[in-house]
């Protein structure tokens, strides 16, 4: 029973892969592993930023599907009071300096407007570079969280900062397989991200 748009997410035993897929797909098998007496600890990411994923195991698969979290989009609920809730508008609080407030009064369209823009503006001409930073972090965040007790953790991490391909995969091939795969996939994508942004 997938649930459609829902993230593609991969889950642990210990360093044992467990399962990868939609998020659907990897929960109803996180389910079946820890009802047969999985070793643990069990852990879920997010395959892309490898964030982790929390499941609410308790009950029947359907109570598990039920309660998994909603996959975020760009746009947010609307919220009461307010912004302009059905264009998607939120208001919150933004704090400047008043030389800047000034600076926003005056350009055309008002504060709002003109911030809006200049976020616009700032996703488009930094995308690459944003894209090389989140896939660094990927695998910063998933080697914290799985290799940190593993041999030559902390060399392998300042060899994937350096980019030094050949040191990495041999400071992680005694690793688990799953999570070697795993780590060199994730590795391999922030590369790759950073010479497309060069």
């Amino acid at each position: 029973m997938p649930m459609a748009d829902t993230p593609a997410c991969i889950a642990f035993d210990g360093h044992r892969r467990i399962a990868s897929g939609s998020l659907s797909e990897v929960a109803l098998a996180v389910k079946r592993a820890v009802d047969a007496g999985a070793a643990g600890p069990v852990l879920v990411f997010d395959e892309l930023s490898s964030r982790p994923v929390e499941l609410d195991l308790r009950g029947a698969p359907d109570d598990v599907l039920a309660r998994l979290p909603k996959p975020s989009t760009d746009e947010e609920p609307a919220p009461r009071g307010p912004g302009r809730p059905r264009l998607g508008v939120i208001a919150r609080e933004v704090t400047l300096l008043p030389r800047h407030w000034d600076w926003l009064a005056e350009q055309p369209g008002g504060a709002s407007a003109t911030l809006r823009r200049l976020v616009e503006e700032a996703r488009r001409s930094h995308r690459e570079r944003d894209a090389v930073r989140l896939a660094g972090e990927a695998v910063d965040r998933f080697m914290s969280a799985m290799t940190g007790n593993l041999a030559h953790h902390e060399e392998a991490s300042r060899a994937f900062w350096r980019k030094e391909r050949e040191r990495f995969h041999q400071l992680t091939d005694a690793w688990p397989a799953d999570v070697r795969e795993h780590v060199r996939r994730l590795a391999a994508r922030a590369w790759q991200a950073a010479v497309a942004g060069d």
